[in-house]
């Protein structure tokens, strides 16, 4: 059924059977000769069945996806908002706090941070633009939110150049023409031994053979960016922040099916 409710869409679906596959699909966006499509890599058939679309919007080119995880404690529901946002399809988890979400606009929603939500809120803006990716409340490029923020002040000196801004590790970086970060919680990190950082006072307490170890770095956990002038991304149409703008990523990180989702842009 997948195929066909897709193609609805004017997407393409590829899928592939994979004896010892992870018990949840896993979702890329590929590409041949005839553009760009989903592929949904899945374990035995009977996965398969579990797999649907429960929300179709074939004008929006948007799709709300669902697989039935069958649990010993019961059945868990993973959600995926598919569709072509501006040059390129894209699959995203929606994030765990999004139960009970049943249609597109709900996944759309459930994927925006929450100082995003309350901007919305705040403009009571018109069903028609929440979702739009330049509207009164904020720009979005991909999956990240830029917010006006009128009342900041930039520091003096810091500001970086052509700062990259990505997602994971081998993703392609939107680039901000001028940026800055403020705030955060200083923690070390270790490759080996802290690799998400501890707060100061619990490397404090690591016996100091641990601590004297090479390779520890102090750095700052979840400062707050801010944005101003051109954003540019290689699969985006480059947009400009005119004054300073929180940055926010989307919440697909905090879904635990983020993991099936392979595709980085």
């Amino acid at each position: 059924m997948l195929i066909p409710q897709l193609a609805s869409l004017g997407a393409r679906c590829k899928l592939l059977c994979h004896p010892r596959g992870a018990r949840v699909p896993r979702f890329d966006i590929g590409a041949d000769r005839e553009g760009e499509f989903l592929e949904v890599a899945y374990g035995a058939r009977h996965q398969l069945a579990r797999l649907q679309a429960v929300d179709l919007r074939p004008k929006r080119r948007h799709a709300l996806l669902m697989y039935r995880e069958a649990q010993e404690s019961g059945e868990a529901k993973h959600k995926f908002l598919f569709g072509h946002d501006e040059r390129h399809w894209f699959v995203a988890a929606v994030p765990e706090r999004g139960r009970g979400v049943a249609t597109v606009d709900q996944a759309m929603r459930a994927l925006m941070p929450e100082q995003v939500q309350r901007a919305t809120a705040h403009r009571q803006l018109r069903r028609k633009l929440r979702h739009k990716r330049r509207n009164p409340a904020f720009i979005r490029q991909g999956e990240w939110f830029f917010l006006p923020a009128p009342e900041v002040v930039a520091p003096r000196f810091g500001l970086l150049r052509n700062e990259p801004l990505r997602r994971g590790g081998g993703s392609k970086p939107h680039v901000l023409e001028e940026a800055f970060r403020r705030g955060g919680e200083a923690v070390w990190v270790h490759a080996a031994h802290a690799p998400q950082g501890i707060r100061a006072s619990q490397y404090g307490q690591l016996p100091r053979k641990l601590r004297r170890r090479p390779g520890w770095i102090r750095q700052v956990r979840e400062p707050e960016l801010y944005a101003r002038g051109r954003v540019r991304h290689a699969d985006h149409a480059t947009v400009r922040l005119r004054g300073w703008h929180r940055v926010l990523m989307n919440t697909e990180r905090f879904a635990p099916a983020a993991q099936a989702v392979t595709f980085l842009d």
